[in-house]
């Protein structure tokens, strides 16, 4: 990835640097991969209206994931330690930008994305053991207010237990949660390249390839909720940014690698190798999975599949009767495996957090394994909570999830954290211009800064057209600027 020599990085007190790049490949993909590339899909398709422009929906996020992937592996190999995004905010601005990163990360972006990828175990589950669903109450929803519950449910009790063993065993030292992230991700991997195959030579449908690929690129009806012209450039400009919100964060914690920096051998390379691979492979997957939707159902089906569930409808039309068993053991595979990664690298933030007197002291300690045990384990409880508040729709009486309101809110956040990190890389080279870069951004400053363009785009859209899922994202942040004033007045 560079031309300069590459100098190991200082192995961190305590931690163990067991981790090679293989293993941090499997980190990347594992962690991108949950359930998100089986279902978004449908939504996407029904805000934009067309094929093509669907497909390029995708390939604009994968774009966009992986010149931030190049921006951040300069970050990373420049300060190659555990924490990830919290370092290089606070090292970049101020140890109060770092702190927000890691209160939103913590009450939400993190917690609640194990919350929803646990959930989503549960819920496939549910079609193999029918005993395990979200209606079947241990304790019956509680209401707390007219619009939001309390309950737990068989599949909540799953999805709490999942969080719980997997917390566990990644409490146990480094090793077990490499052996079942090298496993799952493996696993998984190749059950989503056998359902690419499949799409593409059993599922091919001479109706849907003419339906979907004869002027594929046509201006499509929009989602009439986006409020502009369905037939305009600017109303396809609109569609194509609110629905980064499905594809983005179906590709989204490609960065997490960088959190367990402290336990990945030679980081100054491995990380940035880490995530262009990986990054590269999850997108190239992804878009191969779309065409495959598309060579199978026309894109009517797609926008109209039974509850968003693209693919279980792709390999229901190969397979009849066995296609919801075949996708939920795929699915299966898919989240646990993604909750491991979310676990193991997650705590690994609060820990460079618990080091600078930000989080709890006992956060900053290693157990015997050699693993922060007090973050994961606080982590764990977290991540448990956000399983059981639900919501209640009082028109259609049905129950959500308190967790998907949470993400929605947070995307904002999200994206604004990310575009500040990669400004980090400018801010940087002026800071600190003489520091050790084993790798420099290719393209510098022509990738950073498409991205940073990009995103930016992305987010003034959702700011005007999904305010209402928005601005809550920052109202998150700025509860955090409260929180990191009184935190910093305790003593170190």
């Amino acid at each position: 990835m560079s031309q300069a020599q590459v100098t190991p990085a200082p192995a961190e007190p305590g931690f163990v640097r067991g981790l090679n790049l293989f293993d941090a490949t499997m980190v990347v993909v594992g962690v991108m991969i949950g359930s998100g590339i089986f279902i978004v899909s449908a939504d996407m398709s029904r805000l934009i209206g067309s094929p093509g422009w669907m497909l390029m929906a995708w390939v604009l996020t994968g774009v966009l994931t992986i010149t931030a992937a190049l921006s951040y592996g300069e970050l990373a190999s420049m300060l190659p330690h555990a924490g990830g995004m919290y370092i290089y905010l606070r090292e970049a601005f101020s140890p109060l930008w770092g702190f927000l990163y890691g209160w939103t990360f913590f009450t939400v972006i993190q917690t609640g994305t194990i919350a929803a990828v646990a959930v989503a175990f549960a819920r496939f589950l549910s079609i193999i053991f029918p005993p395990v669903s979200e209606t079947r109450y241990i304790i019956p929803p509680v209401h707390i207010t007219s619009g939001y519950a309390v309950s737990l449910s068989t599949a909540q009790v799953v999805a709490i237990l999942v969080i719980a063993v997997l917390t566990f065993t990644n409490s146990r030292g480094l090793e077990y949660g490499k052996i079942v992230q090298n496993l799952f991700t493996s696993a998984k991997t190749i059950a989503l390249a056998a359902l690419i195959l499949t799409g593409l030579f059993l599922g091919w449908n001479g109706a849907a390839v003419k339906a979907n690929f004869t002027n594929m690129f046509s201006l499509g009806s929009h989602d009439p909720s986006l409020g502009v012209a369905a037939a305009s450039i600017y109303g396809l400009i609109v569609a194509l940014s609110v629905a980064q919100v499905g594809s983005l964060f179906s590709a989204d914690s490609w960065h997490d690698v960088t959190i367990i920096a402290g336990e990945v051998k030679n980081p100054r390379r491995n990380l940035a190798l880490a995530m262009a691979f990986g990054c590269s492979i999850v997108i190239g997957l992804y878009i191969l999975a779309n065409v495959a939707y598309l060579v199978t159902l026309p894109i009517d089906a797609i926008k109209t599949a039974p509850s968003d569930r693209v693919a279980t409808a792709m390999l229901q039309k190969i397979f009849p009767g066995y296609g919801p068993v075949i996708m939920a053991i795929f699915i299966m595979i898919s989240t646990f495996g993604c909750v491991n990664a979310l676990v193991l690298s997650g705590a690994r933030a609060y820990y460079a957090m618990a080091k600078d007197n930000l989080f709890f002291a006992r956060a900053g300690v290693l157990n015997k394994a050699q693993t922060p045990g007090w973050a994961l384990a606080v982590q764990g409880v977290w991540a448990a909570v956000l399983v059981l508040p639900r919501t209640y729709d009082t028109g259609t009486h049905q129950y959500g999830n308190l967790y998907s309101d949470l993400l929605n809110y947070v995307i904002s956040a999200a994206l604004l954290f990310y575009i500040l990190t990669i400004a980090g890389v400018f801010r940087l080279r002026q800071k600190r211009p003489n520091a050790d870069r084993p790798y420099k951004v290719i393209g510098y400053p022509f990738v950073p800064g498409f991205y940073i363009a990009g995103a930016t785009a992305v987010l003034v859209i959702l700011f005007q057209y999904r305010a209402s899922t928005t601005w809550p994202g920052l109202v998150i942040v700025l509860i955090g600027a409260a929180v990191y004033a009184v935190v910093r007045r305790k003593p170190a």
